[in-house]
């Protein structure tokens, strides 16, 4: 059996947190291909080293002296190594790397993602385990997009008994130069690496015990969720909960490989699973799986009398907001009315354009605009098999007194989305999570 294990950046703030993970992967010796980031904060006031980095490259490009900065860098790495009591010489690539950044003759891209690859040469001495450098294995094709093929047969002629330790966040383009992934990119490193090697498991290694049920700055310690499947993973993350990377997903769920969130500093927590489908439910009496959501969105809501028999009037509401660029979020309709949700950010500064072209275009009885309005979504497989759920949802929030300005449900009954307005957003996360999970 094979684990490959990601460990983020809080992970591997500094020495305390690097002892934590090597007990972590010496309690298994199934766990023998480990994925890092850059250092992360150590508290509250604490700097990310991938933040430090972005900053040296920019006071470089614009002539500012970023030997404080840089020094800061260096200095976490070397404490981190000493602390450990490594005989591992950085300096000399640390007085490299000054020496390039000073004549502005290293990219962005390679800069920033210095901070990953002292972490991995670090957490590979400590271990005694194989340094694999990321721009070995992962491969970039032209247009900026992972090579699969090319990296997954990179990796596998790695493959020894030998534990390995290995850079995320970052890759090697054709032409030979370092390119980065968006942030958070080390989640999608240690997913390439996993379906690589045909892992049984992914562990995803991070400062909390798995996914929580809802946002802990709106519920009070709110209930990790045990088991999840990819679809409600999907919509979780759409309708606003802060949980993978997206781009973590695909190369994982590709080849049907389970993912586990676990939490670095509680190692006997179980965590999240998540996979394509389970044979049974950890708790078959919830049918609520999380609940979440996102403030200030934008409702167009059109009416037309004798819409429904009246063809390619939906479809030129949309063309206009394609034409502009706009993406709807969601379009709940009925016979004669049609509404669209969209991100205000979005439309807000061609609103009133966007409502003529659509007056012209379509002539609709009424056009009616609302803002300030937030989309709670509750998700959870097990909805589709619990009759009045919907019912008992927007009854709890009457109780609470929650006026509902928008009501949306996906075909497949994974989710009841609902519109509120923003000063009722928090409320009702808190009397759906106090309903329906408590």
């Amino acid at each position: 059996m094979l684990k490959v294990t990601k460990f983020g950046g809080s992970s591997m703030a500094d020495a305390g947190q690097y002892r934590k993970v090597r007990d972590i992967l010496l309690a298994d010796p199934e766990r023998r291909v480990v994925v890092v980031s850059a250092a992360g904060k150590r508290c509250s006031g604490d700097h990310k080293i991938t933040d430090l980095l972005y900053l040296c490259h920019a006071h470089a490009q614009y002539g500012v002296d970023c030997d404080p900065v840089f020094e800061r860098i260096t200095s976490r790495y070397l404490e981190i190594r000493d602390a450990l009591g490594l005989a591992l010489d950085l300096e000399t690539e640390f007085t490299a790397i000054k020496k390039r950044l000073d004549n502005n003759a290293i990219s962005q891209d390679e800069l920033v993602s210095r901070g990953e690859y002292f972490s991995a040469k670090l957490m590979a001495k400590f271990l005694d385990f194989k340094f694999i450098d990321a721009v070995e294995w992962v491969k970039f094709k032209m247009d900026g997009s992972v090579d699969q093929e090319a990296s997954y047969k990179a990796l596998r002629s790695f493959s020894t008994g030998k534990g390995i330790v290995t850079p995320g966040f970052y890759g090697l383009m054709p032409d030979g130069h370092i390119r980065t992934f968006s942030r958070g990119g080390s989640d999608i490193t240690g997913a390439l690496a996993a379906a690589a090697l045909d892992a049984d498991v992914y562990e995803n290694w991070t400062d909390v015990s798995g996914i929580l049920m809802a946002d802990p700055r709106i519920v009070e310690n709110p209930q990790p969720i045990p088991e999840v499947t990819y679809d409600e993973l999907r919509e979780l993350s759409y309708s606003g909960a802060q949980v993978l990377h997206e781009g973590t997903i695909f190369p994982v769920r590709e080849k049907n490989i389970p993912l586990n969130i676990r939490n670095t500093n509680a190692p006997e927590d179980p965590g999240t699973m998540i996979r394509e489908a389970f044979s049974t439910d950890a708790d078959p009496n919830r049918f609520i799986t999380g609940i979440t959501g996102k403030k200030d969105f934008t409702i167009i809501s059109m009416s037309k009398r004798g819409m429904g028999n009246e063809v390619g009037v939906l479809r030129k509401m949309l063309s206009v907001l394609e034409r502009h660029n706009i993406s709807i979020d969601y379009a709940p309709n009925g016979i004669d009315n049609v509404s669209v949700v969209m991100p205000t950010a979005s439309v807000a500064p061609k609103l009133y354009t966007i409502l003529g072209e659509i007056q012209q275009e379509v002539k609709p009885d009424s056009l009616e605009v609302h803002d300030k309005i937030a989309v709670v979504a509750a998700v959870g497989r097990r909805m589709a098999f619990r009759p009045g759920i919907s019912g008992k949802v927007f009854a709890a929030l009457g109780d609470a007194g929650i006026n509902i300005r928008m009501i949306n449900q996906g075909p497949d009954e994974l989710n009841i989305i609902f519109g509120v307005d923003n000063r009722d957003f928090a409320e009702a996360i808190r009397v759906l999570y106090n309903s329906f999970v408590k």
